[in-house]
């Protein structure tokens, strides 16, 4: 069916607006690149009820994981001998006028044979397409189950021509050929169909359909239908349309899909959508965690601009649909994938089955849904928006007059010191530059630079001397200026991982007689350049300048319980910033200062590899 759109998926994690600058936003832009082809195997088994003779069934899963020597040939007690695929040319269709009879000489057929094996034309079923299949003479009934992965409905209708397909009615009680066509008044009226029977071909077999009243329109099987001139769309009473054919596959990064619902009938109508439990892989194939813990969006929030949602778990979702052609026949159902509850190694694969029913009892369509457990690497930058300050407030003891009361060396006597965090009247902001390796390991970096390296590819490097000459008019460098600049830029390890849950910390230790980072220092101030009257001599620590000691702590929260926050966590991070600020000056002698407030971090690159040489 040529119902199901296909519109390019976004590539890359889903980056959200973040306060990083103009040369931030060029580089996302610049980073983004498309990701392959991720492993998608979620599985249905399809059964199908076989006679003697010739059967003419249709797919809705595609089994081309293995081959018809695997799933036929190999099993002698399969009584299956021979399967011929209905696959014409474009341009051909126009000349089938009859039900053709399964040839090898100059017609649209394929043909597996079990006496021919490997040798055969057709050696792997596909989705969506229908088949010939000829059960041995003599032969007992024989039920086919075939375990492939549910493809959405597509079909190349044809107006000069037979069509050979199947519709994708309910498994159980399935409607008649008039129930089912009554939506579509026009193929109703002029559907010519012929049905196989079992047996050998001939005459009556394919038998023209005359019994549409009494006769079910069972999921699977496929016939010859043609309705003169009118051009069909309807395959169902609802319609979808997908960003991709193949499904609603997540991959490692995407947190959202858009699916287009809508009405076809003369009839309100309600549509429900289930997630269903993926079969057992077969031998071989990817093994599958767990359904993808999916969500639906729902209504916006007025006050607060967040969507709500619901979550599949449950149960079964549904949309009311107003009859075709008026306002509210057609809606968006956005469905969102919650990473957070999603475990395992990177690559981890989860997936399962969206099922499309309506209230008719008329239609059933399976989606593919999967996602895959996304990797923390590459290189995220964000900013924290520091918000509080501890205090360091002291309270002095004081006697009957209210003066304060001194000790026996002369020292104000101090009762209590408070050192509650308050908050300051204006947030101030301090950028992010971190990189995690495919291990997990993350580090802290001052500057960073993207462009490409001396092999070609593009790299994330701590130097711009590691980037290709001929290529740093197209580089990009993001720098963090409240930390220490050094020439090497060699990063600071971070204990902890990049995750939701976790803590993330680093030291970051400044010498107090670092002439090139240190605040306190001016080299050519002759009060605060560390050397004595006679600059030939470097004044000890505390002497004009001090060392600083800064202990940072990510603690990385949960995403916002809103639909998006939910939905957008694989590529977006936040929590709490926290920092110790320690002034080192002579001897043991030491300030501590301790600030906190909040941070986000988006990955902008999933390259794994800092270059650091």
């Amino acid at each position: 069916m040529n119902v199901y759109r296909l519109n390019p998926s976004c590539p890359g994690r889903r980056r959200q607006g973040w306060r990083a600058g103009l040369v931030e936003l060029c580089l996302a832009a610049a980073l983004m690149a498309a990701f392959g082809a991720s492993a998608r195997a979620q599985w249905l088994t399809q059964s199908f009820s076989l006679k003697a003779g010739w059967n003419a069934v249709y797919l809705h899963v595609d089994a081309s994981h293995a081959d018809l020597q695997e799933l036929v040939g190999a099993d002698a007690a399969n009584p299956i001998e021979e399967i011929w695929m209905w696959k014409p040319e474009p341009g051909t269709q126009q000349f089938v006028e009859s039900p053709l009879l399964p040839t090898g000489t100059g017609s649209p057929w394929v043909s597996w044979l079990r006496a021919l094996g490997p040798s055969s034309s057709l050696q792997r079923l596909e989705g969506n397409a229908a088949y010939l299949v000829r059960v041995r003479a003599a032969a007992a009934d024989y039920v086919w189950n075939l375990v492939g992965k549910p493809v959405a409905p597509q079909y190349s209708w044809t107006i000069t021509g037979l069509n050979f397909i199947g519709f994708p009615t309910p498994a159980e009680n399935p409607p008649s050929y008039e129930t089912f066509l009554s939506g579509s008044p026009d193929l109703l009226l002029n559907a010519e169909i012929y049905r196989y029977v079992g047996g050998d071909l001939g005459p009556s077999n394919p038998l023209r359909l005359f019994a549409l009243r009494t006769t079910p329109l069972r999921r699977g099987e496929a016939f010859w239908i043609r309705a003169g001139t009118s051009f069909n769309r309807y395959y169902g009473p609802f319609e979808i349309d997908l960003q991709s054919g193949s499904g609603v596959h997540f991959h490692d990064s995407i947190g959202q899909y858009r699916i287009r619902l809508r009405n076809l009938v003369a009839a309100e109508l309600i549509v429900t959508v289930a997630r269903l439990d993926s079969a057992p892989p077969p031998a071989g194939q990817t093994a599958i965690a767990g359904p993808p813990p999916l969500l639906l969006r729902g209504a916006l929030d007025a006050v607060t601009l967040t969507y709500g949602h619901a979550d599949f778990d449950d149960g079964p979702q549904t949309r009311t649909l107003a009859p075709s052609g008026q306002v509210g026949s057609e809606t968006d159902l956005v469905i969102g994938l919650n990473r957070s509850r999603m475990t395992g190694q990177p690559g981890g694969l989860y997936a399962g089955i969206l099922r499309f029913t309506d209230s008719m009892s008329l239609s059933r369509v399976d989606v593919p849904v999967t996602a895959l457990v996304a990797s923390q690497a590459g290189l995220w930058v964000g900013e924290a928006s520091v918000s509080q300050v501890r205090h360091y407030l002291k309270n002095y003891e004081r006697d009957e007059s209210g003066q304060p009361v001194q000790s026996a060396t002369g020292a104000y006597q101090v009762l209590s010191t408070n050192t509650t965090l308050g908050s300051v009247p204006r947030s101030f902001p301090l950028r992010l530059i971190l990189h995690s390796d495919a291990a997990g390991a993350a580090v802290l970096l001052q500057r960073v630079h993207y462009g490409k390296g001396f092999e070609g590819g593009m790299i994330l490097a701590a130097r711009e001397q590691s980037l290709s000459p001929e290529g740093l008019g197209d580089a990009r460098r993001i720098s963090a200026a409240h930390l220490p600049w050094s020439a090497a830029n060699l990063p600071w390890a971070m204990t902890g991982e990049l995750k939701e849950g976790a803590t993330a910390a680093a030291t970051v230790s400044l010498n107090y007689d670092d002439q090139a980072a240190n605040p306190f220092l001016h080299t050519y101030h002759p009060d605060h350049d560390s050397r004595n009257a006679a600059f030939d001599q470097i004044l000890p620590q505390g002497g004009e300048s001090y060392g600083v000691r800064r202990e940072i702590a990510l603690r990385f929260a949960p995403p916002p319980g809103d639909f998006d926050g939910l939905t957008t966590s694989g590529g977006a991070l936040q929590g709490v910033y926290e920092e110790s600020v320690t002034l080192l000056g002579k001897g043991s002698e030491s300030r501590q200062f301790d600030v906190r407030g909040a941070f986000q971090l988006n990955c902008i690159s999933d390259i794994p590899t800092l270059t650091t040489e």
